[in-house]
């Protein structure tokens, strides 16, 4: 299975940027970064596809980007404009080949990183 490492989080004011990157062992046909914070229900951020497909929660629509730099297969979400509500631990998703790439199918049978923490204060 895909090995995965993220990094990149740290604590910004609102209205800054961070770039999350996930170290991979190698790529997958459906790649995602999801979110959590305390007291609150897993987050789907963004996905991207091999072909380039993307897709984004309307909640980062415009602020985030999500993309894969192959030569060193590495997942990135590059995100601005920051907001205190942005704050969570996010994790770095890998579907499992044979398996379902819906938000319930990379949860349950997704390969994930151990998770890099955001801190965006007002």
């Amino acid at each position: 299975q895909v090995q995965l490492v993220e990094s990149g989080g740290g604590s910004v004011q609102a209205g800054g940027s961070l770039r999350l990157s996930c170290a991979t062992s190698g790529r997958t046909y459906c790649m995602a970064w999801f979110r959590q914070a305390p007291g609150k229900q897993r987050e789907e951020v963004a996905r991207i596809y091999t072909g380039g497909t993307t897709d984004y929660a309307d909640s980062v629509k415009g602020r985030f980007t999500i993309s894969y730099d192959n030569a060193k297969n590495t997942l990135l979400l590059q995100m601005n404009s920051l907001k205190p509500e942005d704050s969570a631990m996010y994790y770095c998703v890998a579907n499992r080949p044979g398996y379902g790439v819906g938000w319930l199918d990379l949860q349950e049978s997704g390969n994930w990183g151990q998770g890099t923490q955001v801190t965006v204060s007002s």
